[in-house]
């Protein structure tokens, strides 16, 4: 069998169909047929609706029978589908999605579905203060995802009465006339339907503010187009300025071949001496260990490809200052110096226990009669008086603490 024409659907299928096309389109995206044909669907059930004359003005909420409490959706699908439309005239498509979201707001205001707070504030406009702004756009968002949960805890308690009820007619034949009282939800699919409704009314107030700065925006575009000379942002003109500014560059790259600045500081300290005046960014510097790069150059193994890469290298720089050796650099630094603080040590504690005529080392071919020189036994003994009355470290003693 063909598929049905949509003239000649009934409106509780035309709904159905169109409501899916509705849930595809919110959650997954769709192309421009699908949406097109959504909208088309819900202007068929908008006219099929107001042909039977479904609701009326002297109706409340509660005179509204529940099979037909699901249409009053189709003006909010119909508004979120053709804000979806992909069209040149993008503020024609704001408008009439604009005047659909209203409709739907003052049938719902009529049925007294709006809460008081969203009332008050949709018929005040725009708060001022900032503060009003975030209070209600916070008291919505709890409506909306109480509506949420709302909505999906009644999804699964009927899957788990539907489960229940399978269960027992498989244990228990039904009679008949008991398959009506199996299926009897009227309650339960009401309270659903009200739900729905309700947080379509908060998504509804947010699509609404959202369609009237875009519509802002694009009409204060559209006026300073018209103001300039109508002039559009054509193709022609961006690849014009896309070569204009190639040209640029190009010779930018020429020209720095022959005004290359100087190479980036690539050592931390010396980048700090320069910073705090005390060296010239000019002068040489030599550092044993491997500077850490960033930015491109890093992916290019240290190597700059272009001019583009090395300016680029002299941005991404670390904002603190870097070690100048590493680790291990450093612990074999100071095993250096702490061998060579011993060895002076056992230097200085071997002459202080010794005394220099002593340790006098003859050289080869030297006769030792020279010890009984008079001459040289008396500075000997000049040199040992001097000593004992001048002890090792006497002319130190402002030096130390108690001295």
């Amino acid at each position: 069998m063909g598929e049905i024409k949509m003239e000649d659907m009934p409106l509780p299928a035309l709904f159905e169909q169109a409501r899916k096309i509705h849930a595809t389109a919110t959650e997954f995206g769709a192309d421009q047929e699908l949406v097109k044909k959504g909208c088309e669907a819900l202007n068929k059930c908008e006219d099929m609706i107001n042909k039977l004359a479904l609701f009326s003005a002297n109706e409340t909420k509660e005179d509204i029978s529940t099979t037909d409490l699901k249409y009053i959706l189709v003006p909010y699908y119909l508004a979120e589908l053709t804000e979806k439309i992909a069209q040149d005239d993008r503020i024609q498509i704001l408008k009439a999605s604009q005047e659909k979201l209203k409709e739907f707001i003052s049938f719902c205001e009529a049925m007294e579905l709006v809460p008081k707070e969203e009332l008050e504030s949709y018929i005040q406009g725009v708060p001022k203060s900032v503060a009003d702004q975030r209070a209600r756009k916070i008291a919505r968002f709890k409506r909306q995802k109480a509506a949420e949960s709302k909505l999906l805890e009644i999804k699964e308690r009927k899957e788990r009465r539907g489960r229940s009820t399978r269960a027992a007619a498989l244990s228990t034949p039904v009679e008949a006339g008991e398959e009506e009282l199996l299926d009897d939800d009227g309650e339960e699919e009401r309270e659903a339907w009200n739900t729905s409704i309700s947080l379509a009314i908060c998504k509804a107030f947010d699509l609404l503010e959202m369609i009237k700065k875009e519509e802002e925006m694009l009409s204060a575009v559209k006026d300073r187009q018209s103001k300039d000379g109508d002039q559009e942002f054509s193709k022609d003109v961006m690849d014009e300025r896309a070569k204009k500014a190639e040209a640029w560059h190009r010779n930018a790259a020429v020209r720095a071949q022959y005004t290359k600045p100087s190479p980036p500081i690539t050592c931390a300290t010396f980048a700090q001496d320069v910073l705090e005046g005390r060296a010239q960014a000019s002068q040489a510097h030599d550092h044993k260990h491997q500077p850490l790069i960033f930015g491109p150059q890093s992916l290019v193994n240290g190597s700059f490809t272009n001019e583009r890469e090395r300016l680029a290298a002299q941005v991404f720089q670390p904002s603190h200052r870097m070690p100048t050796m590493s680790i291990e650099e450093a612990g074999l630094k100071e095993m250096e110096i702490m061998n060579k603080w011993q060895e002076d040590t056992a230097r200085f504690m071997e002459e202080a226990n010794s005394s220099w005529h002593n340790d006098r080392k003859f050289k080869p071919g030297e006769e030792e009669e020279d010890e009984d020189d008079e001459a040289a036994q008396d500075r000997a003994r000049a040199l040992d008086d001097w000593k004992d009355d001048n002890p090792r470290g006497a002319g130190n003693s402002k030096l130390t603490p108690c001295g």
